[in-house]
């Protein structure tokens, strides 16, 4: 068996220790042969009184092979359907066989290897952080098809299951034994294997334990049947919530609902054929090869340090310097010393630096309060801001951000009154989110120590950090924006300096076309119910709400003042609008008053009525199908003119970009696989619809065209 060491001991009990020859036991080839094997001595072997299924590498089980999945289309689907009934037949052998069998988990079970566990009779886990358990396959666009969805709601009920199974919640061994996914837990590693012997012994004489509860006779899923009367509300519920949430553009979700509710009913056998038929459809689905494409590979990639520069050692931040206590420094100061980092939080008074401290003293109280946080480890955070209106406290900082207002007169003053105060090893970095890195770094005398680095709001919950290199930013200032990035847990993306850059510029055509389709006069509630129809988390208009309009328009002010043009589109319908809405009505946006939106103290809200008035047509018909293209095909567009012009470094970093700090749709796999999928010739003609229809905006980039003629994807 090589890989799989087959260990009887005095007792009867065998220990089969899976050791592949890759760095970790993963669904494979290989794995089918060991296994295979393993099954078949396990069923012929003498004086057997129990079966413990171990691991030798640091995670106990990867999972299936996700190169191969990624690939497949329709064609190869009845071979991945027999590999299936392939591999959940050795698991079904093993809940056949006539002793107990254990998992002793001693590192992370997901996917793959928690529905491993689950065909074991008994699961003990190693008490530790680096142990995960879970079904995490739905967040990459597919669903547990080795007997996960059926194995788990049988175990612990249809509601539970889905709870766990839709959101890919990865449990500690704690939270796992709490919900019913395992039986025990050991404190020390080296207890994991004696404790698992001695529960077989102690099941020696009791027959039950080698029968899994859904073989054994009169067995009720807990929680009753989905057509049950103590289910009725959540099967009418269910799939209402999950639509909302989805919007019916997440198939595998659709699937794993379906499959679950199904098997509260229907015996084990039949749903594991069940669920291998449906799981043919939803992994030979584009949703499925674009989330894979992103959330693993491209993902990893970008994790791995890919954008990273190579040969710079690792710069990790000692002590930050803040420049401005508001919404996003506040943000910034908190996740910075939630990572142990020493921060300075400067405002222009003790009174506003203080009250940017407030922000994490808020946070931190929440979360003593729900005890996610011992108040020892939240005064230790807090005790890492210091709050200052002085100077002279930056001294010694080997990193400074500066997330002050988008003026660049403003931005200039602070850096020539504060950058003495560095390091000598120190950088600058500024959180702008549309000014030009290389005219900003001209106020700084070491220009090649000058990076931006661009948050997203909230802070404290937005995963995604854009890295701008700007003309002379050096590879040690990328890389200590890039080390920082990833030591406060956040994801770095790197791009080459714009107007804009390369998230701004894709999200304000997002909102641009939503002002475009309000001039022409669509209803501005079919405008932002369309965005939301393509997979947008909100609609341009309520999204432009959000953001402010007031921002939107001293933005475009300071381009202005810089004598740089808007060149993701030609703004004037947009500054229109905008200036139309603040100067004629007094309309700022959500946090003045209100602006297309009227905001009310219960929580609505609702469009400003004034809003039909000045814009809203009844006689203007644009399909339902033309509107959602104009606000997906308008980002596409302007993703892939940033990567044809080399403000996007990668194809990896413009997809996770996209859906991490914009909030592209998920299941695209971010805007520039949407072309992959999409089909090139197919989406070069649609462009050239779009074009004929509604302007040149829609114009298919070259860099299409080019990969269309040489045959290659845009991975």
């Amino acid at each position: 068996m090589g890989v799989f060491n087959y260990e009887k001991d005095n007792q009867g009990i065998v220990t089969v220790t899976m050791d592949m020859s890759g760095p970790v036991n993963a669904i494979n080839a290989e794995y089918n042969d060991a296994m295979d094997e393993t099954v078949q001595r396990l069923e012929k072997e003498e004086g057997l009184t129990g079966v413990i299924f171990a691991s030798a590498k640091k995670v106990f089980f990867a999972g299936a092979d996700l190169n191969e999945l990624v690939l497949m289309d329709e064609n190869g689907s009845e071979e991945l359907f027999a590999n299936g009934e392939f591999i959940k037949g050795h698991f079904r052998r093993l809940e056949k066989l006539p002793v107990p069998v254990v998992a002793a988990i001693n590192g992370a079970a997901l996917g793959g290897g928690y529905e491993l566990s689950l065909a074991c009779n008994h699961r003990i886990a190693f008490n530790h952080k680096s142990v995960q358990i879970g079904l995490p396959e739905c967040a990459i666009g597919v669903y547990p098809a080795g007997g996960g969805v059926v194995r788990l709601t049988k175990l612990i009920g249809v509601e539970k299951a889905l709870d766990i199974i839709l959101k890919s919640q990865r449990l500690t061994p704690e939270k796992a034994l709490a919900g019913g996914l395992i039986d025990e837990v050991v404190e020390s590693i080296d207890g994991l294997l004696p404790r698992a012997k001695a529960w077989i012994s102690e099941n020696t004489s009791n027959k039950e334990a080698s029968v899994q509860p859904w073989d054994r006779k009169g067995y009720k899923v807990p929680g009753g049947a989905i057509n049950s009367p103590r289910n009725a509300q959540f099967a009418a519920m269910a799939p209402t919530m999950l639509h909302k949430q989805t919007r019916g553009l997440m198939p595998q979700m659709t699937a794993a609902m379906d499959i679950a509710f199904q098997s509260t009913v229907l015996d084990i056998d039949t749903m594991l054929r069940v669920e291998g038929r449906e799981f043919i459809k939803v992994v030979t689905g584009p949703v499925a090869k674009n989330m894979i494409t992103a959330f693993f590979f491209q993902l990893n990639k970008i994790n791995g340090g890919a954008s990273r520069p190579s040969g710079v050692e690792k710069n990790p931040t000692r002590k930050l310097g803040i420049l401005g206590a508001g919404m996003m420094g506040q943000g910034i100061a908190y996740v910075a010393a939630r990572a142990g980092i020493e921060v300075v939080l400067k405002d222009m008074t003790q009174e506003a630096a203080d009250k940017g401290k407030s922000y994490s003293e808020g946070l931190v109280a929440k979360a003593v309060k729900r005890g996610k946080m011992f108040q020892s480890q939240a005064d230790s955070l807090l005790g890492l801001i210091t709050p200052t209106a002085k100077d002279e406290d930056l001294q010694g900082c080997d990193l400074i951000i500066e997330a002050v207002f988008e003026n660049i007169e403003l931005k200039n003053k602070i850096i020539g009154n504060t950058e003495k105060y560095l390091s000598d090893d120190g950088f600058w970095g500024s959180n702008t989110s549309t000014l030009p890195i290389t005219e900003l770094a001209k106020a700084a005398s070491k220009p090649a120590n000058f990076v931006g680095i661009h948050f997203f709001s909230p802070v404290d919950k937005m995963p995604l950090i854009e890295i701008i290199v700007g003309d002379k930013t050096s590879d040690e200032a990328l890389a200590k924006a890039f080390d920082f990035t990833q030591q406060i847990r956040k994801t770095p993306i790197v791009v080459n300096d714009s107007l804009g850059f390369f998230t701004s510029r894709t999200f304000g055509t997002y909102l641009d076309e939503g002002l475009q389709l309000l001039t022409e006069g669509v209803h501005p509630v079919k405008i932002d119910n369309m965005g939301k129809a393509i997979g947008m988390p909100v609609g341009p208009l309520q999204v432009g709400d959000e953001t402010s309009l007031e921002l939107a328009r001293k933005a475009g002010e300071t381009w202005a003042a810089m004598g740089v043009e808007d060149k993701w589109s030609d703004g004037t319908v947009s500054r229109r609008v905008i200036k139309d809405m603040i100067d004629g009505h007094g309309r700022g946006g959500r946090h003045h008053g209100g602006g297309y939106y009227e905001y009310h103290v219960d929580g609505s809200k609702n469009i400003w009525p004034g809003l039909y008035d000045l814009y809203y047509n009844e006689d203007t018909l644009v399909p339902d199908e033309d509107v959602k293209d104009r606000l997906m095909f308008r980002q596409v567009i302007e993703a892939l003119k940033c990567l044809q012009t080399g403000v996007l470094r990668s194809v990896a970093d413009g997809n996770i970009g996209s859906i991490m700090g914009i909030g592209a749709p998920a299941h695209t796999g971010g805007l520039i696989q949407y072309v992959n999928t999409y089909g090139f010739d197919k989406f070069i003609t649609r462009c050239d619809e779009l074009a004929a229809t509604y302007g040149k905006r829609f114009e298919c980039p070259e860099i299409v065209k080019k990969h269309v003629k040489s045959g290659e994807l845009m991975l």
